[in-house]
């Protein structure tokens, strides 16, 4: 796998360097020669949309993707409903600011079965996606490692995202593939393969795991400091005819902890080194 040389390909999520300011990332990013951006919610909350992509626009960004929709099961129909109707909002909101793609947590409820759960979620996915089509924004299943099956995402394999692809058989609808949630998963260079024939390989996430976690959720690490063969992962993804950003997704106390201008200078290195 060749190591990449530049930035040309790199976006970075705004959660990951939430302690600066949106419009500040937007500018520190360009000053770096980062060329994508990946929103959150949280980050834009507040901030008039038509400002910031402008502001992303004039940077030379592009708008990468929108986190995140999706957390669909309920159970009673007026929860599912609230569901429906707040990622209707989402998708508005990601149209507004020109990103292309929503990003689905799917979600999870302790309290119901997970067979229930995902048959939930795909008529979940079903009902949005018209509107989805409607408003030029796609969705993008991002499948979540089985540690949050219980209350976060009941699709846990690339394998299951799959198979919804093809079930719904919908242009607007792929998947946010994030290494740290499926580099685990057996036959994965074939899932991956299966993705790209169902035309569904919207997205792909980076970082690492490390094998002593403090927190299993905002303990991830850089790209290198973990075990994922990311270059490998890559290397599937680009063979199966990807050619979009390396998202580089990184939840981690530690690290917000640090100042904002380390934390981007580690990021940029071990995307050079280790992606």
């Amino acid at each position: 796998m060749e190591p990449l040389q530049n930035f040309e390909k790199c976006c970075i999520h705004s959660i990951t360097l939430k302690r600066w300011s949106i419009e500040e990332q937007i500018d520190r990013l360009a000053n770096a020669g980062v060329k994508g951006i990946t929103l959150w919610r949280q980050s834009v909350e507040g901030k008039n949309f038509a400002d910031i992509r402008e502001r992303i626009h004039k940077a030379g960004l592009t708008t990468v993707s929108y986190c995140r929709g999706g957390f669909f099961p309920g159970i009673t129909p007026v929860d599912r409903q609230k569901s429906i109707d707040e990622n209707k909002k989402i998708i508005d909101e990601a149209a507004a600011l020109g990103a292309p793609l929503v990003v689905l947590v799917c979600g999870s409820l302790p309290n119901q079965n997970l067979i229930d759960s995902r048959k939930q979620i795909i008529v979940g996915i079903e009902q949005l996606l018209p509107y989805a089509e409607k408003c030029g924004v796609k969705l993008g299943i991002e499948p979540l490692h089985p540690m949050y099956a219980g209350d976060r995402s009941a699709i846990n394999t690339l394998a299951q995202s799959n198979e919804i692809c093809a079930l719904l058989n919908h242009p607007f609808l792929g998947v946010a593939l994030d290494v740290f949630h499926v580099w685990w998963e057996p036959g994965l260079e074939a899932q991956i393969q299966e993705c790209a024939r169902l035309k569904a390989l919207f997205a792909f996430h980076v970082c690492d795991w490390k094998t002593e976690m403090s927190d299993m959720l905002n303990d991830r690490g850089l790209m290198g400091e973990g075990c994922i063969p990311i270059h490998q992962i890559r290397g599937w993804v680009e063979a199966a005819g990807f050619n979009g950003f390396n998202e580089v997704e990184i939840f981690s106390h530690r690290y917000w902890n640090q100042e904002p201008e380390l934390f981007l200078d580690l990021i940029l290195k071990s995307y050079q080194q280790h992606t």
